[in-house]
């Protein structure tokens, strides 16, 4: 593992408000929650990015597991469920945020500003590189 945050609290090394660990991932509170109840699920082998991470379905299992958690373990409306990757990551480990969410909670849409497509064919064109990528 490399020496991250992360990693130290998989290990064991720094202390977490742990909600659940198992051989595919840990999950705790995060420090500076959104919400009380904002749970961070990390894989507990070190991948920094979503692309890093070899099987996604056993990890999004845990994400799915933990999301309904919140609800019912908070009576919560639903949940937030988010991820960065590298831009704005605060801990180069892949993490998802799962943050209890309730009606009128305050919490308002996206934080970033939005923008238009000048065209359909811009927007197609957008379309096809990312098309092309996969």
């Amino acid at each position: 593992m490399s020496a991250d945050l992360f990693c130290e609290i998989i290990a064991g090394e720094r202390p977490a408000h742990v909600v659940r660990s198992d051989e595919v991932a840990v999950s705790f509170l995060d420090v500076r929650p959104v919400f009380k109840g904002h749970v961070l699920v990390v894989p507990r082998a070190h991948v920094e990015t979503l692309g890093d991470l070899d099987d996604v379905g056993p990890f999004f299992e845990r994400v799915k597991a933990m999301a309904r958690a919140v609800e019912a373990g908070l009576e919560a409306g639903g949940t937030f469920v988010a991820m960065n990757n590298r831009i704005s990551q605060s801990v180069a480990h892949l993490h998802v945020h799962v943050v209890p969410r309730h009606k009128k909670d305050g919490l308002r849409g996206f934080f970033w500003p939005r923008t238009k497509y000048d065209s359909a064919e811009e927007a197609a064109s957008y379309a096809a590189r990312i098309a092309e990528a996969l």
